[in-house]
Parts: C-alpha cells; sequence; structure tokens
C-alpha cells in the first residue's frame, strides 16, 4: 500500500519573481521547517580547468552574504539552533535549511541572499580551498576512497562525471575569485526547484522574496533532458596500497534516474545490497566469510549513473574474494530472480520508500531531487505502483542489457593484487 505525497505547487507569477518552482508540503507535527534550494549545475558543470569550482563556490555561498559577514551569519543561524550548508554534487548545488518554524521569518530569506548576494571574500575562498584540498589529501590515504575514485575515471574519464566533486588538486589551487563570481551568477539558469517541508509559515512567498531586496535572479523550471553519459567498456584498474586489505570495485555505468529500465536496477540495488538479507552480504560475508564490508553503490543521476558492487576482504584471500564477486555479477546476468526473492526484494523497496519519508527534511530533499530532475512530484508513487508490476524477467532483462561489461579496480598490496589480477583475467566477464 503507498502513501501519496500531499503537496500543492504555488505559481502565482504576477505576485512575485523567484521564477523557479515552489512546492510547500505541509506536514502536521513539531513546528520545523526543512527548505531545500535544488539548482543544478554541479561538479559536472565544472569548465575546463576548473575542477572543483562548484564544491568551492557551495562552500563560500555560506560564508557570508547579503548584510551578513561569515561570522553575522554563522551566529545567526546558530543563535537560533538552526542548520544551513550547502553542497554540490554531480548534478546539483542544493542549499539546506532546518529551522524552527519561529525563525522561518529570520532566516528563510537567507536562502536567496547567498544566490543573489553572495559575499565571496578572498579570504575565505582561501579558507575553503584549504579545506578542500586538506579532505583531498585524505582521501589519497584510503583505500576505499582510492579504489573508488579509480573506477570513476574507468568509467567516466575525463568527461563531466570523471571527477570528485572536491575538485582535481593542481587546478582547484587555481580558481580565482572571478571564476567564482561567474559561476555565482550563473546559480539558477539551468534551472532550479525550492521546496519547503514541515510547518509553513503564512506569507512564505514575502519572506523569500526578502531576500533577494530588489536584486534580480532569474532562475528556470528544470527541465527533462539528458545528462552526461560514460562509457561502458570491460577494464581492470589497480593501486598499490601495503594494507592488510584489498578492496574491490566492480561496476559499470548505466542510465539516469527515471529512464527506461531504471527502476528495474533500483530494484536489482535492493535485491543485492539492502539489509543483512541481501544477496551479496549472504553470498559473501556468511556463506564464505570474505567481507569486511560489502554492498552496493547506485546514485540517482542526470546521466549515466553507476551501478557499482564494492567488497573490502583479507589480502590472503584476495583470489578467492576477487572470484566469489566476479561470480555474483555473472549470476546477475545469466540467472533470473526468483518469485520469491523478488518478493523479498519488493518489500524492502517499499521499506526504504517509508523510511525516506519520515521527516520533513528527507521528504523535502527527495522532492527536490526528483523535481530538480524534471519529474513528476508523484514519481515516488508512481515507481511503487510500477515496482509491484516487474517481473523476474523483466529485472533480468535491465541487468542484460545495462550490466554486461563492468570494469574492475583493485586497491590493496601487491601480491593481492596480483592474485586477483589472475582471477579477473580468467574471467568471461574481462571478455
Amino acid at each position: 500500500m503507498t502513501t501519496s505525497l500531499a503537496a500543492a505547487p504555488l505559481v502565482e507569477a504576477g505576485r512575485w519573481d523567484l521564477h523557479c518552482p515552489l512546492w510547500l508540503l505541509h506536514r502536521p507535527g513539531a513546528p520545523i521547517l526543512s527548505a531545500k534550494l535544488w539548482m543544478r549545475g554541479g561538479s559536472s558543470a565544472d569548465p575546463e580547468g576548473q575542477r572543483g569550482a562548484a564544491q568551492l563556490l557551495a562552500g563560500v555561498l555560506s560564508r557570508g552574504c547579503g548584510p551578513y559577514s561569515g561570522d553575522a551569519l554563522a551566529d545567526l543561524v546558530e543563535g537560533c539552533g538552526a542548520g544551513l550548508r550547502c553542497e554540490a554534487a554531480e548534478d546539483a548545488t542544493l542549499i539546506s535549511l532546518k529551522c524552527a518554524s519561529d525563525d522561518a521569518a529570520t532566516l528563510l530569506p537567507l536562502l536567496l541572499q547567498m544566490v543573489s548576494s553572495p559575499w565571496l571574500v578572498d579570504d575565505q575562498i582561501d579558507l575553503e580551498r584549504q579545506l578542500n584540498l586538506q579532505t583531498l589529501q585524505r582521501q589519497r590515504e584510503d583505500p576505499f576512497q582510492v579504489a573508488h575514485d579509480q573506477l570513476r575515471e574507468q568509467l567516466y574519464g575525463a568527461g563531466p562525471y570523471g571527477h570528485d566533486p572536491l575538485g582535481v588538486e593542481a587546478e582547484l589551487r587555481l580558481i580565482a575569485r572571478g571564476a567564482l563570481q561567474d559561476r555565482a551568477q550563473a546559480l539558477g539558469q539551468g534551472g532550479a526547484v525550492l521546496v519547503l517541508a514541515g510547518q509553513i509559515p503564512d506569507g512564505v512567498e514575502a519572506l523569500l522574496l526578502q531576500g533577494l531586496e530588489g536584486r534580480p535572479w532569474a532562475p528556470c523550471a528544470p527541465q527533462r533532458r539528458p545528462g552526461p553519459s560514460g562509457t561502458a567498456t570491460a577494464s581492470l584498474a589497480t593501486s598499490c596500497d601495503e594494507t592488510e586489505q584489498l578492496v574491490l570495485m566492480l561496476g559499470t555505468t548505466t542510465t539516469a534516474l527515471g529512464a527506461e529500465q531504471a527502476l528495474a536496477l533500483r530494484l536489482l540495488h535492493a535485491h543485492l545490497g539492502i539489509g543483512m538479507s541481501s544477496r551479496l552480504f549472504v553470498a559473501l560475508r556468511e556463506e564464505h566469510g570474505l567481507a569486511y564490508d560489502v554492498g552496493v553503490h547506485h546514485p540517482a543521476r542526470l546521466g549515466d549513473a553507476p551501478f557499482v558492487m564494492h567488497l573490502s576482504s583479507s589480502a590472503d584471500r584476495a583470489a578467492e574474494a576477487c572470484r566469489e564477486l566476479l561470480n555474483e555479477w555473472q549470476r546477475l546476468l545469466e540467472q533470473p530472480l526468483s518469485r520469491a526473492e523478488l518478493e523479498l526484494t519488493l518489500a524492502k523497496f517499499r521499506g526504504q520508500e517509508a523510511l525516506g519519508r519520515q521527516t520533513s527534511s528527507q521528504l523535502a530533499d527527495r522532492q527536490a531531487l526528483v523535481l530538480g530532475h524534471g519529474l513528476a512530484m508523484d514519481f515516488a508513487d508512481r515507481s511503487l505502483a510500477a515496482a509491484a508490476q516487474l517481473t523476474p524477467a523483466d529485472l533480468h532483462a535491465a541487468a542484460r542489457q545495462l550490466l554486461g561489461r563492468p570494469s574492475l579496480s583493485l586497491c590493496g598490496p601487491a601480491t593481492a593484487l596480483a592474485a586477483a589480477e589472475r582471477e579477473w583475467q580468467r574471467h568471461p566477464l574481462a571478455s
């Protein structure tokens, strides 16, 4: 049984000048308000030579805007016990606000002040840059992150999805204030949507417009259009790290959220990676005792989303770990789910959808993502209904069409890499 998402759009173009959709999700309960301003154009829109610009700008947006310096802005938000953050992902820049409804009149104007009148002060830019550089440095010391970055390069090369949103160190160091000003002026031009959920005050349109203070901001409604693509070719990449474990990532590029067969992939994700009854947990950890950590990564994307199985195992069992991970992928291509497996998968899928609607923040976040992708407001409900109609044959067809040529990324000690590579070379997936 599905739960409908009650919401009503405000489209009152004669009264205000946001020009982007505003959705109000009134929810009973605690007097809390969550706001999500989703603007298309994340790290995948970083210009050549400026990889890291979107995340650098996102970090600086919360370091002063309108009449508030960075310190004054932090004091205002923290003094209300609220949370305000801005971050860039691959497809979008997202500003999030969570506050008590009584503080909405004070804090809601900040959302549009951040995009229309950011301070972009040199010392704050340098501070944010150093924080991002330090994070990139820590990531290079994490075998899991090294394997992940390596696989991303295998799947997307130098394309828009081919780098971490934090950027590339050499380019991040050179991004100047002028480049960030240009990016700030373009915020929302690729499409924007604002979702408010919870206890919403009256006159919210006027509160939001206070943040513009007469300054122009001309976003548009997000449109459904293709995002960046990847390359689905079988390849192997290795990185030597003399630790006692081997990290394996096996993945390929697939399709966008809402595209044909995307729902089947979401169900395969649930079958393989959700809960202690998931296929990978049972097969690799319970039956073979291989996994320190095991799971599936399949994020929502505007373009060709990755579908990745990941496994961490002891280095002395590298050959077996690699062989069993490859066999599980091969099993998807050769063997449809049983009816019992599909029923369990559907139950997990429904459960995950329900868990994602528990709080106003979760609901606002999900709906901003859906609307930002140019999908219908009731996309989640439609997906639940459509999932119930899928058969094991439908999931098998999607796997065969989209998962046929995975790439393998390895990070671990040299002896483990050699053992895993031998297993890859003799496996059918490598050819």
